[in-house]
């Protein structure tokens, strides 16, 4: 089976399917994402008050799409009528799996009712090596962790990186990560500063950057090392890594 990360760095993760360029968490923008050549897709899940696992970004339909209301509130077949930006309709996690099954998913678990429903996801379409689950709780993913059936790719929690920052003894905290599947640590630009690049890296890490739009930060990430890079600005990544000689195309 392949190992989440294995694919050759660094690593260009379209960030919400690549909202630059199509409406955010569509389909469209995954489908863009991937005919540029994008291995690796980023993007968000909530739960439906009937359980039913989407790709979004926020709590609330209000901010993107034309209704409103709080998705773990609403059945299914109200959020189903909504509309991103007016036209989109918001995509089920399951189906962007089952629509490239060779891409990589970065899963951002955005609210608790979502674990049980991101299991089961796994578990029917058995994505198990090709995701990488993230959250800004730390608690949710333990929960993440704990309902599992088997491990799969996690990313760093709040906490960790905190310890990263801290100067926590790395052969502790190194086991630690191992023994909880964490194998990156994904960060906002002020926190890639050397001091933390190598401390990850010595703790078994890669580090993956959000969200960068601007060409000469990317340069700038590339030039330090980072492992790999999340933007909305698909086209621009694609075309600075491939100037650079290290642009990854995804297989036909």
């Amino acid at each position: 089976m392949p190992d989440y990360l294995d694919l050759p760095r660094p690593l260009a993760f379209a960030h919400r399917g690549g909202s630059s360029h199509h409406p955010e968490n569509s389909f469209r923008a995954f489908e863009h994402a991937v005919s540029l050549g994008y291995s690796y897709l980023e993007t968000d899940v909530h739960a439906t008050a009937d359980g039913v696992l989407i790709a979004f970004h926020d709590r609330t339909l209000d901010r993107v799409t034309d209704r409103g209301g709080e998705i773990c509130r609403l059945p299914y077949r109200e959020v189903r009528a909504a509309r991103i930006a007016g036209t989109e309709p918001i995509p089920l996690l399951e189906d962007l799996l089952g629509a490239w099954p060779q891409a990589r998913f970065n899963i951002d678990a955005k609210d608790d009712p979502a674990v049980g429903p991101l299991i089961e996801v796994l578990r029917r379409t058995a994505a198990w090596d090709r995701v990488c689950v993230t959250s800004f709780s730390s608690r949710r993913l333990r929960l993440v962790r704990k309902a599992l059936p088997r491990p799969v790719c996690m990313a760093t929690s709040p906490a960790q990186v905190a310890s990263l920052r801290l100067g926590v003894p790395l052969p502790a905290l190194a086991r630690r990560l191992r023994r909880t599947s964490v194998r990156c640590a994904q960060i906002p630009v002020n926190l890639a500063v050397p001091a933390f690049l190598r401390r990850a890296r010595a703790a078994g890490l890669q580090v993956h950057v959000w969200t960068i739009n601007d060409r000469a930060v990317m340069t700038d990430l590339l030039d330090r090392g980072v492992d790999g890079i999340m933007t909305d600005e698909t086209e621009l990544l694609r075309d600075l890594l491939a100037a650079r000689g290290q642009w990854h195309a995804a297989p036909a």
